[in-house]
């Protein structure tokens, strides 16, 4: 088992404030989020965005190794992610991540293929995740 660590801080509030998000390993560092990296085109990054590298990053890497599993050792992946946020009466929702992957396997059949992909879709964890129970601990300063 091990723990992987992400931070958030925000400055101001609403439409007005300004957030930086930064990662453990690093590779996020103070990277800006706003009201207007999430819904304008303001430069920095967001939540959703966020998801949809995860969960490609995460399918991809998971159908790689399903197909090695299976024996296949030569080829590429390249997965897009689509992440959907729709705005409904409890307010603003991610409804869904779409995948679009597209495969170049020496030796694999189009039927295959899809069968260890779909696999692959259900067993990664970060689609896991988004079926998952979510904890909360709170403190006031």
């Amino acid at each position: 088992m091990f723990t992987r660590k992400a931070s958030a801080r925000y400055e101001g509030f609403g439409k007005e404030g300004k957030g930086h998000l930064s990662t453990e390993s690093g590779v996020l560092d103070d990277v800006p989020y706003s009201f207007s990296t999430r819904f304008g085109d303001e430069r920095g990054t967001n939540p959703e965005e966020l998801i949809a590298a995860a969960h490609a990053g995460c399918f991809t890497m998971a159908l790689s190794f399903a197909l090695a599993k299976e024996g296949f050792s030569a080829g590429s992946l390249a997965t897009e992610a689509r992440v959907t946020v729709e705005q409904g009466p409890e307010g603003f929702t991610v409804t869904r991540s779409d995948l679009l992957v597209e495969g170049k396997v020496e030796g694999i059949s189009a039927e295959q293929f899809a069968e260890i992909a779909e696999s692959a879709k259900a067993n990664c964890p970060i689609s896991r995740l988004l079926k998952a129970e979510i904890s909360l601990d709170q403190k006031l300063q």
